[in-house]
């Protein structure tokens, strides 16, 4: 029936929406979700399905940022114009580990990683590091508090922080959020910059899936482009709001509470698994 096919669009959407800008992976919540709530579709729109719906999320950091990222923009003076396209090229940078070794090897780690033991291992193991990098940089002054003073090396470390959530369960935002602290970005500026290189990075990913999609011979009924719909514009709304909630949050706040999250979700998919295992 169409219209439950609709809520749990709507479901999707929020998880999408909340846990992919927060460090605690989509990927993993989505598997979570999956074993209780599935779609009465085919495997494959469902892969494609749960990479596209990105695609909202994504556009709440184009909305929110605008002005911010477009070069373009009306009254900005020749140095802010200036800024932006160094920003562009910083985000560009940290783009190419991602195409030269995460898009060659992606097929791979999904099809042997995407499994929820293997998620739950690397929802653990990146709350463990967040709790132990936090905790070292304890009464620590950041190196870097603007993005404007991050190098391009340092945009160039980031990718390849970025390549690391190739590991389903790993979280992109995470992966790059915990990479720019460890060199020395203020947790503001290291958000700020995991939005950006989101942009380009989530609607190659989501291109490339869709491609890979059609090309297989699949195609869309009204009914599924009617669900995508849904998703990626529940994904976009939810977007704003955990957009915002993060970027305040880290103003005053570290990144343990999140690393704790992972750990505890970890615990609980392995536990899960066994449970389901033994009965």
């Amino acid at each position: 029936m169409l219209f439950i096919e609709l809520l749990k669009a709507i479901f999707y959407g929020i998880v999408e929406g909340l846990t992919e800008w927060l460090p605690v992976s989509s990927t993993g919540h989505l598997i979570l979700v999956q074993e209780f709530i599935t779609f009465n579709q085919s495997k494959d729109f469902i892969d494609m399905f749960n990479i596209v719906i990105q695609l909202g999320a994504i556009l709440a950091v184009i909305v929110i940022y605008f002005e911010r990222l477009n070069p373009f923009q009306p009254g900005k003076t020749a140095k802010q114009v200036q800024s932006t396209w160094q920003l562009w090229l910083k985000v560009a940078i940290a783009c190419i580990p991602s195409v030269a070794v995460a898009l060659p090897f992606d097929d791979w780690f999904e099809a042997h990683f995407n499994k929820m033991v293997p998620v739950a291992m690397a929802l653990i193991v990146y709350g463990i590091a967040f709790i132990v990098i936090e905790r070292r940089n304890h009464g620590l002054t950041p190196k870097v508090t603007d993005l404007s003073a991050m190098t391009y090396q340092t945009a160039l470390f980031i990718g390849l922080f970025q390549v690391l959530a190739i590991v389903p369960g790993t979280s992109r935002s995470g992966a790059t959020i915990l990479g720019a602290i460890i060199l020395g970005m203020s947790r503001s500026v290291a958000a700020d910059f995991t939005f950006f290189l989101a942009i380009p990075t989530m609607f190659g990913y989501s291109g490339l899936k869709a491609v890979k999609f059609f090309l297989d011979g699949n195609v869309l009924n009204w009914s599924q482009v009617l669900i995508l719909l849904v998703a990626s514009v529940t994904a976009f709304l939810v977007s704003l709001y955990a957009i915002k909630f993060l970027t305040d949050y880290v103003k005053k706040h570290d990144f343990t509470v999140f690393g704790k999250y992972r750990i505890v979700l970890g615990l609980v998919l392995i536990a899960y698994v066994l449970v389901r295992t033994i009965l």
